[in-house]
């Protein structure tokens, strides 16, 4: 996710899609085994169950939203201000601390609140309305690293503690500077060990779900059993390779459609994918697409119509969904990302 106003690009080059490159036949053969997607878990801790308020179940198709804990030129927003049609709220971000791996959050003043009780309060308030809300971990600046035995203990450790004050929902993986799968996925199911109606959502970058061999793919894959979705980025990219070998451009039906078939053909349930785009020009450097794209492709996808000229080989109905970066800028734009996409996932069948 981008803080800055104007959306900076990481440029990434069409050169290194060579060594990310698979063939079809592989991809299909990764996904003989796929995920359920549903939580299979022991109830949470006595501590989480006296601060979090119960935890709604994600709907089948859901809409991801950012929020942001910042002024970069968005509109403004708290909590409850967040329109109603996300059904994930994911506040930005949570910070690194000197401690490897461990997390902290403040809010910040910007945003209007007067205390932390009252941003708690609409934390409740979402809940209460069938939202879930979690903490996102990352963002293009974001510094932290879990990359050994310790710094999993301190990321689990820390995020289950401000789960437990604030009363988040589970956590968003957003981490654009690298990933260490295997620690990564020590921590997550550390998490998921205290808090067993976790939600956990990642946004990684296009160029991290190439291949079920990267990094955060592998990640997704060792949560599969809990993982409620990844709204992976598809912008701020350039061109990629789609499931089927060939190079797509960002900011078409195509790019959306045949990235999508990657970790749907890689070993991802429907239900743990979701598409991630920006909600207005402002929000990226690069990948925006009309309302009406994201639509056709989720029609693609999920039931073979208003596909490009990229048509996957089977439709995909239990599709989670979509998510944009970010409320704020959708809020800038006149909420169309919700009013538009929001009501097409919500009446997806």
């Amino acid at each position: 996710m981008v803080r800055a106003r104007s959306g900076k690009v990481k440029r990434r080059l069409l050169a290194g899609l060579a060594a990310a490159a698979f063939t079809s036949a592989g991809l299909m053969a990764a996904g003989t085994a796929q995920a359920s997607g549903e939580h299979r878990a022991a109830p949470a801790s006595d501590t989480a169950a006296d601060t979090r308020a119960d935890a709604a179940a994600v709907p089948k198709h859901a809409v991801t939203g950012y929020w942001q804990n910042f002024d970069n030129g968005a509109t403004v927003q708290k909590l409850k201000d967040v329109d109603d049609a996300y059904d994930i709220i994911a506040v930005s971000f949570a910070e690194a601390t000197a401690e490897p791996g461990a997390l902290t959050f403040t809010l910040d003043p910007a945003v209007g609140y007067g205390s932390v009780d009252d941003f708690k309060a609409d934390i409740k308030a979402k809940q209460a309305a069938g939202k879930s809300v979690v903490l996102s971990v990352g963002g293009e600046k974001g510094a932290v690293s879990v990359s050994d035995d310790a710094s999993a203990k301190n990321f689990a450790d820390s995020l289950n503690g401000l789960m437990d004050t604030y009363g988040f929902d589970g956590v968003d993986i957003d981490l654009e500077n690298g990933l260490n799968s295997t620690y990564m996925t020590q921590a997550l199911k550390a998490v998921h060990a205290a808090h067993g109606d976790l939600v956990v959502t990642m946004a990684p970058q296009t160029i991290d779900m190439q291949s079920p061999q990267n990094e955060y793919f592998k990640t997704a894959l060792g949560i599969k059993d809990f993982l409620t979705v990844v709204n992976m980025q598809y912008y701020n990219s350039g061109s990629m390779l789609g499931c089927d070998g060939k190079v797509y451009a960002q900011g078409s039906v195509d790019f959306l459609t045949a990235l999508a078939c990657i970790q749907l053909e890689g070993g991802l349930d429907p239900s743990q994918v979701g598409i991630g785009v920006p909600a207005s020009s402002s929000a990226a450097g690069g990948g925006h697409v009309a309302p009406s794209v994201v639509n056709a492709a989720l029609d693609c996808l999920t039931q073979g119509s208003n596909c490009g000229s990229f048509k996957p080989s089977k439709t995909y109905p239990g599709l989670r969904g979509a998510m944009t970066w970010s409320t704020n800028w959708d809020a800038a734009n006149g909420n169309a990302f919700a009013t538009q996409v929001g009501a097409h996932v919500h009446g997806l069948p």
